[in-house]
């Protein structure tokens, strides 16, 4: 089916001088929506599809003042507007557009709405996904984009189903396909303690990584515990209490194992 033109979509921030989401200096764009619940997400705000309320919990009364409203519906036009207005600092320090989530793929023709936009205007761009989303529309979608940050948090598909709430068959068969028809791309591994750090899932994607083309990159995230307060406040319950981020150590350990794959490795975005 033929991606048609979206007039609008669902965000839910705008991040302008972004430093981690690809080369240089960027503004990313985080559409609202992931059709994965991973327990260790640091951006829960993102994973419901529709704008969210909530009421601060810090404030014990129930006026309208104390909600917060999470995500909105914007018009391409606009969200394009706030990317032109960056376009000096992209060109000085070779940046672009980082389009992040939530899932962009699951609000296919917003995301392509805007590609087509930057890609016309020669401004960089770059795809922050989970790779969870049919090879049909990413391959509407691949002309458009000048690089992939790729997550790849297993390669046991019921381990991913456990944690992340799907399977990972079509994500592991579209990271395959992006990387034998030419796309670039860097694969993002999340490192945590308990659930994927042990050596035989490591060793599944660092040999995984190793078969594949035109990888730039190795991006090692650490888990961390920072968007917990997120959670209070949404309501929801948070998952990884028990589980500790972890060391420099294991990390700089993790990262000896990945360079045998012969691309760089980092540790961090």
């Amino acid at each position: 089916m033929e991606l048609g033109i979206a007039n609008s979509g669902i965000i839910f921030d705008i991040k302008k001088f972004a430093i981690h989401d690809g080369p240089g200096i960027r503004t990313t764009i985080f559409f609202k929506g992931c059709p994965l619940i991973c327990w260790w997400c640091h951006n829960p705000e993102s994973q419901n599809f529709k704008p969210e309320n909530f009421i601060n919990p810090k404030n014990e009364d129930k006026h309208s003042e104390n909600i917060e409203i999470i995500g909105k519906k914007v018009s391409v036009s606009d969200v394009f507007k706030e990317i032109e207005k960056e376009i000096i600092f992209y060109d000085q320090s070779g940046g672009g557009v980082s389009f992040s989530g939530g899932e962009p793929l699951s609000q296919p023709e917003f995301l392509l709405s805007l590609l087509k936009l930057c890609k016309n205007n020669e401004i960089h761009t770059v795809l922050d996904t989970s790779g969870y989303a049919t090879e049909e529309i990413l391959k509407q979608i691949q002309d458009y984009v000048d690089l992939f940050l790729y997550d790849l948090k297993f390669i046991d598909s019921t381990k991913h189903e456990k944690y992340t709430g799907v399977s990972n068959q079509q994500i592991l068969k579209n990271l395959i396909w992006l990387s034998e028809n030419g796309s670039k791309i860097i694969i993002r591994i999340p490192i945590i303690p308990g659930i994927n750090d042990d050596n035989d899932e490591l060793n599944k994607m660092r040999d995984f990584i190793s078969g594949l083309n035109n990888i730039q990159g190795i991006d090692l995230l650490p888990f961390h515990k920072i968007g917990k307060n997120k959670y209070i406040k949404l309501n929801l319950l948070y998952k990884m209490e028990n589980f500790n981020e972890p060391s420099s150590e294991l990390m700089e350990k993790i990262k000896l194992k990945f360079e045998d794959t012969n691309v760089p490795v980092k540790i961090g975005g």
